[in-house]
């Protein structure tokens, strides 16, 4: 009887105690995205919103050190730095045996380990046409040996993509070693590989098993997997069970006081800290703002600019907002805003020193500072030339005429080069006596309407008259690749640490793609090639300030801000920090269960 008493007793114990884990809540991380997501196959995609998720569920060779400013790249599923060649021509990895994937029907009741080959059939995908991968000219550009000719026989054999088929640039040597071989040196080949929310492990049997579905059901070896999607309405995370045991660890940098705080209060911790995400999809600012104030988000990402004052008035946070205990995280974002002028345009365009005094000319004539005061509300810096904050290449103390406002000095080059009112209606004319008209490509929504008074008074002080074009921005986004748009404003931002990412902008290989002003110079593009070749340094830095020089010089593009990004937390939500070129970071943030 009396080890039946005892018995009983334990069983009554152990109930209890599975009891109080039951009624212990998850921890949920809730928050909305101004846009709607794609999909979620890393292949297809390209809007942020899925890239977002995307490196959440999929895992690339490296990462980033989340904590380390500047940006520092580390091993995620590679058990190492890569072995380079001298000439950074080969780049062989090995992976971390014992990664598996997240269980799903494709694998048959098997756990499915991640492999070489994983990674192989991943780069692969993007050379493949069926896909229409918008990634396959990043991939492009690193020249792996026989990826563009496989790929070159699809497009022109019109038969399916021969995964199968062995190339020398990209090889699986044995089980976990991976090796790249590229047809030019590429000392930054690493950022391609630590690009988190693009290059992850895919599993063949996968895409096979859900065919044109796979989007709806991505399957990788990251800290979460997808739960819930209702497409354009809510998108639910949980934690991973097959995720492997990784812990919270970083390197900032010694006198980081807000990074080491982090690394103290979190180091050794298991990873993720929280158990899911779920994501609404909030387009409009107000409701947005109101679900945060009124405590049904945890996270208010990218304040919007209309409501800013409201929150961080004189650039501090709100009295209220403080006493309740919000976090502000207020960054200059490795990115840009700028207007193209089409090259080929016949009235903006051209090489001849008139049409250069045109565009110079409505650059001086553009108040960015005002721009900054009524459109940004102070959230934004003035930009100097085409490469971001936190990049390589950026120098603070870079001064051009692109960030000078000088309506005498415009209007002087503008009677300079004949481009007067002829007819006397209060209208410059082109100097042939034909009207002068900027067309300028505009959105139909409050934001945009704003940057066109912005057009419209500037020009007019200078007797430029403006003309707005309204479309969507899908629309105007095939008119400006087809060449068809005289000007657009439209913004960029850096996925790596190197400047040259935007300066793509100008390169005339990237006509039709990136570079929507279809400027094409040999001297910048013998730049360009010149600068992918070099490792960072001295010699590197110089080739940087003349192809910003070159830029300024022939002003196919305005360039405008470094936008001033302000996330906003609930005081329950701990351990964020606003991620540069990663977007991945739902890992590393807690839940602290009483304060909420």
């Amino acid at each position: 009887m009396r080890r039946l008493a005892q018995c009983v007793a334990l069983m009554l114990a152990l109930c209890t105690a599975a009891a109080a884990v039951a009624q212990v809540p998850p921890k949920v991380l809730r928050y909305a995205f101004r846009v709607a997501e794609v999909g979620f196959d890393p292949a297809q995609v390209s809007d942020l919103s899925s890239r977002i998720v995307t490196p959440n569920i999929f895992e690339s060779l490296y990462t980033y050190d989340h904590l380390a400013r500047p940006a520092k790249i580390k091993p995620l599923t590679a058990a190492a730095m890569p072995e380079v060649s001298d000439d950074f021509r080969i780049w062989t990895v090995r992976l971390k045996p014992g990664i598996y994937f997240a269980d799903d029907p494709a694998f048959k009741g098997q756990r499915r380990e991640l492999v070489a080959g994983d990674y192989v059939y991943a780069f692969k995908r993007f050379a493949d046409p069926a896909n229409k991968s918008p990634m396959w000219g990043a991939i492009e550009e690193e020249e792996p040996i026989g990826l563009a000719e496989l790929r070159d026989e699809a497009v022109k054999g019109r038969k399916p993509f021969d995964y199968d088929r062995p190339i020398e640039g990209l090889r699986a040597l044995d089980r976990y070693t991976l090796q790249f071989r590229l047809r030019q040196p590429r000392p930054r080949f690493i950022e391609t590989l630590a690009l988190h929310d693009l290059f992850g492990a895919v599993a063949r049997e996968v895409v096979e098993f859900y065919g044109e579905q796979v989007a709806e059901h991505p399957v990788g070896t990251g800290p979460f997997r997808l739960a819930q999607w209702r497409r354009s309405s809510l998108i639910v995370l949980e934690r991973n069970p097959q995720y492997r045991e990784v812990r919270y660890d970083a390197e900032p940098a010694p006198d980081d006081a807000e990074g080491q705080a982090l690394l103290r209060r979190f180091k050794g911790r298991r990873l993720p800290m929280i158990d899911r995400v779920e994501i609404s999809i909030i387009e409009e600012s107000q409701p947005r703002w109101l679900s945060f104030l009124n405590g049904g988000a945890d996270f208010m990402e990218r304040m919007p600019t209309d409501m800013i004052t409201a929150a961080m008035p004189n650039g501090r946070l709100a009295p209220p907002l403080a006493r309740r205990g919000v976090q502000a995280y207020r960054t200059v974002a490795p990115d840009m805003t700028l207007s193209f002028f089409n090259m080929d345009d016949p009235v903006v365009g051209g090489y001849t020193p008139d049409k250069v005094a045109l565009r110079r000319a409505i650059s001086l004539g553009y108040d960015v500072r005002q721009e900054i005061r009524d459109v940004w509300r102070g959230q934004a810096v003035p930009a100097q030339a085409g490469v971001a904050p936190h990049t390589f290449g950026y120098d603070p103390g870079f001064k051009s005429e692109n960030g000078d406002h000088d309506p005498a000095r415009a209007r002087a080059l503008l009677d300079m080069y004949g481009y007067v009112d002829r007819d006397g209606d209060g209208w410059r004319d082109q100097p042939d006596g034909s009207p002068l008209v900027l067309r300028i490509a505009s959105e139909p929504d409050q934001l945009t309407r704003q940057f066109d008074e912005e057009w419209q008074r500037n020009m007019r002080t200078l007797g430029l008259r403006v003309q707005f074009e309204v479309a969507k921005w899908p629309e105007h986004l095939k008119q400006a690749q087809a060449g068809k748009l005289m000007m657009w404003r439209l913004s960029t931002i850096n996925s790596v640490p190197d400047g040259q990412d935007i300066l793509a902008r100008w390169y005339g290989p990237q006509v039709g793609l990136q570079n929507f002003a279809r400027f094409q110079r040999p001297e910048f593009d013998a730049l360009y090639r010149r600068m992918l070749l070099l490792p960072n340094g001295p010699e590197r830095e110089r080739l940087f300030r003349e192809a910003k020089r070159i830029a300024v010089a022939w002003m196919p593009y305005k360039v405008h801000v470094h936008r001033i990004v302000t996330d906003l937390a609930q005081p329950w939500l701990v351990g964020y920090r606003r991620p540069l070129f990663w977007l991945d970071w739902w890992q590393y943030v807690d839940i602290e269960r009483g304060a909420r």
